[in-house]
């Protein structure tokens, strides 16, 4: 049986080591301090589309167990370390997601995540597109609002266009049973099942997402005085690599969206998971004025060698680890 040979032959993880040192190298360039945040959380994700893997703790055999969660991302405790004064950071290291499997998907992946002191959603692209250009040779990446790729990928202007408009352009697509209450499923419907698929010609900078889709990301204006969160997302071949904010520090503001996406997770009948109220204290003490992001280093690293699988470019995949 040849079960228990890596899944990534030996020269892609050469490859893939050299890629991790170059990053590592760029962030000394730069002065930002690498952090190695716990793996384990008393607390879990509150965003509805992301599910976090449970760990059973027992200080000894017959103890009862305490649940711990592996994080889904180190943003909340790379947070707190900002809140404490760490200065600008960066973690490159494993984070987990339950249910994520496929070709670009391993419930177990490595993220790049990290925050420069000072900066905004748009001088932080800079230093995506930096990083992402030294690693996969690539020349300059176009930007193009969010409103601006639905009509120029489906010729739709989104102002203009109904919930129900927009689930008859997604069914044409793929047959959906959802209801028209939730425009923002019906806009993350379009934009993973149609319009990501179209960027595959160019490296793209997707901004100005729907205020409504702000997540983790301060609000702003638009140069037409609309509210947008101040978010981007960075295709490379059509897949998702990379999602950065101009981070929200108003810890009410912070309370307000944690208890918001609790009560989602209720109505869609999800695990009600401790919330990291520890975040939310860390923005009382004050955040600073930062911006940050988070890289899918597996996909980079994809990218870069013109892997089509996830298992070309990782020792081991969840099915053979």
């Amino acid at each position: 049986m040849s079960d228990w040979k890596p899944t990534a032959c030996v020269e892609n993880l050469h490859k893939r080591a050299a890629i991790l040192a170059l990053i590592r190298q760029y962030f000394t360039e730069q002065q930002v301090l690498e952090v190695d945040a716990a793996v384990l959380s008393q607390c879990a994700v509150s965003d509805p589309c992301i599910d976090s893997l449970e760990v059973s703790f027992r200080s000894y055999p017959e103890a009862e167990a305490e649940i711990y969660y592996l994080q889904t991302s180190p943003e909340y405790a790379m947070k707190r370390l900002l809140a404490a004064g760490s200065g600008s950071i960066y973690q490159m290291g494993k984070v987990f997601r339950n249910g994520e499997e496929g070709r670009f998907h391993n419930p177990e992946f490595t993220m790049l995540e990290w925050y420069r002191l000072g900066l905004d959603d748009n001088e932080l692209m800079d230093d995506v597109e930096r990083l992402v250009r030294l690693v996969l040779g690539i020349g300059p990446i176009r930007r193009c609002t969010y409103n601006s790729v639905f009509l120029e990928k489906l010729s739709i202007d989104l102002s203009k266009t109904s919930t129900a408009e927009l689930a008859a352009v997604m069914r044409q697509h793929v047959e959906v049973d959802m209801g028209l209450e939730d425009r923002d499923a019906w806009l993350n419907l379009l934009m993973s099942h149609v319009v990501e698929p179209l960027l595959k010609d160019e490296p793209v900078f997707i901004t100005d997402y729907p205020a409504s889709q702000s997540a983790l990301a301060r609000i702003k204006e638009n140069a037409t005085g609309e509210s947008v969160a101040a978010r981007f997302e960075l295709f490379v071949g059509g897949m998702e690599l990379a999602n950065g904010y101009h981070e929200l520090t108003d810890p009410e503001e912070q309370q307000r969206r944690l208890d918001a996406d609790q009560l989602i997770r209720q109505s869609l009948a999800l695990p009600q998971r401790p919330l990291e109220q520890r975040l939310v204290t860390a923005l009382e003490w004050g955040l600073p004025n930062c911006a940050g992001v988070a890289l899918g280093v597996d996909r980079l690293v994809m990218l870069a060698l013109q892997a089509s699988h996830i298992e070309e470019v990782i020792p081991f995949t969840f099915r053979n680890a």
